[in-house]
């Protein structure tokens, strides 16, 4: 029996699908050297941001098959878990260790920012690539985005004080869930309903997954390479919070275990879990930083610093966390 030989394309994806990791944190070190090397190509790359990860949601929507989105709204479970740990248990921690910037309102206002909103982007690639339940987080995120842009408001009244609503806008949680969500799940669903007819849709969608990790090394480069240098020009200012982002990501990835366990989900809904409570929604409270009066002009600061701890935390924990979380007993693994 003979065997077709695989092509150089299916190589090379094979090679950058085994190698991930490395080339993740390739791109962040590829994007810290740029952006500080050349702090001009600042404006240009934070505006590829939104179209790169857009592209990357589109190529990670195309491997969920939307039937599965449509049974996750039926996982009770699994919602409420997500639900009740985002905006009951995560915000106690948020409020927590904003005290120990509370001596400096803009600090203590972009950590509440960035550390209140659970992530609706990215967090589904990374959960994908750990064997999580990409299909019930997707489910969830039209969830978590209603509750955060709700709920946020109170937050900060009841964390920061009241005169912090008068120049928050929630308008950039509408524009993003527009552009990030709505856009590539719609697009990706007429690619699936048209692969089941035409050729062409089975190409573009095999293209897509193929691309995935340039995609995803594209999307890290150009978020650090767009912030490295703003930040870098606070360093001393903002290095008292990557001790806060770091002990942020280690106490919610242990409590997201703790209750996927508790509320006895598998495996893949625990992964999902632990991913949901420890990445936030930084490139979409971003914009909202950037709005707030010179008064707070650090708070964006905290917000991309969060970014940056937080890209590297995932990177590790698309590892750590299969590890932390093993596989079900005869449950087939799905990744990526």
């Amino acid at each position: 029996m003979s065997t077709t030989p695989p092509s150089r394309t299916h190589v090379l994806v094979a090679w950058w699908d085994t190698h991930q990791v490395l080339l993740y944190l390739a791109a962040i070190l590829a994007g810290a050297v740029l952006g500080l090397s050349a702090p001009g190509t600042a404006p240009t790359l934070e505006h590829t941001i939104n179209p790169v990860l857009a592209l990357l949601l589109f190529a990670t929507f195309l491997g969920v098959p939307l039937i599965e989105v449509g049974r996750a709204f039926g996982d009770v479970r699994f919602l409420g878990t997500v639900l009740v740990g985002n905006f009951v248990v995560v915000p106690l921690l948020a409020f927590g260790l904003s005290r120990f910037v509370a001596d400096d309102r803009g600090l203590m206002l972009g950590v509440l920012l960035v550390l209140l909103t659970p992530c609706i982007d990215y967090v589904i690639v990374f959960t994908g690539l750990a064997g999580g339940a990409r299909a019930r987080l997707l489910a969830a995120t039209p969830l978590l985005m209603l509750a955060q842009m709700l709920l946020l408001p109170l937050y900060l009244w009841m964390f920061a004080g009241r005169e912090v609503l008068d120049v928050v806008d929630v308008a950039p949680f509408i524009e993003a869930f527009v552009v990030l969500i709505v856009a590539p799940l719609s697009a990706a669903a007429l690619v699936q309903a048209l692969g089941r007819r035409h050729r062409f849709g089975e190409m573009v969608a095999a293209v897509m997954a193929a691309a995935m990790v340039p995609l995803m090394m594209a999307t890290l480069a150009v978020v650090i390479g767009s912030q490295v240098a703003a930040v870098g020009s606070r360093a001393f200012d903002l290095a008292r919070l990557v001790p806060l982002y770091v002990v942020f990501v280690v106490v919610t990835v242990a409590c997201g275990v703790f209750a996927g366990r508790a509320a006895r989900l598998d495996a893949p809904g625990t992964r999902a879990v632990a991913f949901s409570f420890a990445t936030r929604n930084s490139l979409v409270v971003l914009p909202l930083a950037l709005a707030l009066p010179a008064a707070f002009d650090i708070a964006p600061l905290a917000v991309v610093t969060q970014t940056m701890v937080e890209l590297v935390a995932m990177v590790v924990l698309v590892r750590f966390v299969p590890r932390l979380v093993p596989e079900d007993v005869d449950e087939p693994m799905t990744v990526g």
